[in-house]
């Protein structure tokens, strides 16, 4: 378990210097997330999933949100509700990171801040932001309707993805108690 956190800070660190000196470079709208990454490559291969590919598309939306909250924050400032929930995404991956390292399962590369853009407007992120935890809530609800959830071999797995899809509800009505001041 050390070693996947150790792993888990250096690669967060490295992330967050890439997000820093590549930020110019994002486009100002839509997104470089591929077909086959986190909520969007669950949604479109939406089918039965593996244990080893649900828990894939789950850490890479969680990169994907906090890679997104740290390039909102690096061009906004440090402003709620961007903070809180960054912190929070902070805490889903390790515990996302604990269930690779419980089975002996490799820990994706977080890649995700080459993959989210940058919004033009605070507006924009909240709108962003809104989306992204509405697809991740869908993601989490599709995984858990899945019959290996069922098994008690991963039980652990299941209440990971409850916590992660309760969380993302609370997010949610994070963005839109924003939206809601336009």
């Amino acid at each position: 378990m050390k070693s996947n956190r150790f792993v888990l800070i250096v690669r967060s660190a490295a992330a967050a210097i890439a997000l820093t000196v590549s930020i110019p470079a994002f486009a100002s709208s839509g997104s470089s997330v591929g077909a086959d990454y986190g909520a969007a490559g669950a949604a479109a291969t939406a089918s039965s999933w593996s244990v080893e590919q649900m828990l894939r598309y789950a850490i890479e939306d969680e990169y994907l949100a906090r890679a997104e909250y740290v390039a909102v924050m690096s061009k906004f400032g440090a402003a709620r509700p961007f903070t809180n929930i960054k912190k929070a995404e902070d805490q889903h991956i390790v515990w996302l990171s604990e269930i690779y390292d419980a089975r002996k399962i490799a820990l994706p590369d977080d890649d995700a801040a080459s993959r989210v853009p940058v919004p033009g407007t605070l507006l924009e992120a909240y709108r962003i932001g809104e989306k992204a935890e509405i697809d991740n809530i869908a993601m989490y609800e599709a995984f858990l309707r899945s019959p290996l959830l069922a098994k008690p071999e991963n039980a652990d797995l299941r209440a990971v993805f409850e916590r992660l899809k309760n969380a993302s509800e609370n997010h949610l009505r994070a963005f839109r108690n924003q939206l809601a001041k336009y």
